[in-house]
């Protein structure tokens, strides 16, 4: 016990110095001990085992480097194909587009002929109706099958106008002596007379023919003044057919005391419909005399007619010479259409010529340049 107890004071004398050089040397040996170990146990149990690495993407052309030949001149290649492709193709739309109006202007110089060819029938249609024996309005009743079959023949009544309800239509263009003067339509109901077999039977509504503009104008100032339409007719010579003559309570005598035979007024004319104006025409205003085209029905309300009534442009037969005006049409002017045969011709070969000249012109676009020496 003596013995321990002076290793033990020994031990403590030790100096601060020779402690510290024990206790770093004592870690290094603990830590070299410890790496040691870990070591052992490693070696001892098997490693784990590693993850295989992922499979890289093959080399494309899109890929590979920039400046790799191979790249190059793939890629150069292809786009050299694809652009000789896509020129080929717009080459040959360019050959189709280069006939394109070629074709057009033929197929509309075909349809000229074909119009021509349905133009000259219906002309002929119509002058062999105009041909035909005139019938008797009487026996025509106002109904809309009736009057299409009857469209163009000639028909003959007897009546008396009614003045008073005339109505201008215009204005509208006619050569005279070689001079073109704008009038109107003078348009005026033909009333019954009942006391004559020979009149008709129901009112209807006729197209006279032409008149100068003054008349127009000598009605509208007669309208102004007095405020009713003025009688047309008063330089005529059957004045006394006058429509408010018919009915008037004190009819005309003569110095003798009899009562005139009151004189019919004979009209052939063929049986039309109404005008089918184009969109640049205005439309009618009745309230203000202002007629642009034939509509009948709305003439026929405006003279207290119905609207079925029967509506005829008068033609020049029996014209009295020593009334110049109104002019009625004649046969020529009837049948006569906005485009003639004539008219179609002319476009045929207008088209046709053009055609000629785009498909040349086509073919020389496509032919080989010649190359300059």
């Amino acid at each position: 016990m003596a013995s321990l107890s002076k290793s033990f004071l020994k031990a403590r004398t030790i100096d601060r110095a020779s402690l510290l050089r024990w206790v770093p040397g004592q870690l290094s040996s603990s830590l070299s001990y410890s790496y040691s170990s870990t070591v052992a146990v490693s070696e001892i149990q098997p490693p784990l085992p590693t993850p295989p690495p992922p499979p890289q993407p093959q080399p494309t052309s899109s890929s590979r480097p920039q400046g790799s030949p191979l790249l190059l001149g793939t890629s150069k290649k292809g786009l050299d194909l694809n652009i000789h492709h896509l020129s080929e193709k717009l080459r040959g739309w360019t050959r189709f587009l280069l006939f394109v109006p070629g074709a057009i202007t033929f197929g509309l110089g075909t349809w000229q002929i074909i119009r021509r060819q349905e133009k000259v029938k219906m002309l002929e249609y119509k002058q062999s109706r105009l041909e035909m024996e005139p019938i008797n309005c009487n026996y025509i009743t106002p109904s809309g099958e009736n009057l299409n079959s009857l469209e163009f023949r000639r028909v003959v009544c007897k009546g008396v106008f009614d003045e008073a309800k005339s109505i201008y239509v215009g204005p509208r263009s006619r050569s005279i002596s070689g001079v073109t003067e704008n009038g109107y339509y003078l348009i005026t109901p033909l009333m019954p007379l009942p006391s004559s077999p020979e009149s008709l039977q129901m009112p209807i509504i006729v197209n006279r023919g032409w008149v100068p503009r003054s008349w127009r104008d000598k009605s509208l100032k007669v309208v102004q003044e007095d405020g009713h339409p003025p009688n047309v007719e008063s330089t005529a010579i059957h004045e006394s057919s006058s429509w408010w003559r018919i009915w008037s309570k004190k009819p005309n005598t003569t110095e003798k005391g009899q009562i005139p035979e009151i004189m019919l007024d004979e009209i052939v004319g063929v049986i039309r419909g109404s005008e089918k104006p184009s969109i640049f025409v205005p439309a009618n205003d009745p309230t203000s005399f202002q007629w642009f085209y034939i509509d009948v029905g709305a003439i026929a309300r405006t003279c207290g007619l119905p609207e079925n009534t029967i509506y005829i442009e008068a033609v020049n037969e029996n014209v009295n010479p020593s009334n110049p005006y109104p002019i009625p049409k004649d046969n020529n002017a009837l049948i006569r259409s906005s485009v003639m045969p004539q008219d179609h011709l002319n476009y045929t070969l207008t088209w046709y010529s053009l055609s000629a000249a785009v498909t040349f012109m086509a073919f020389k676009r496509l032919q080989p340049k010649k190359k300059m020496r």
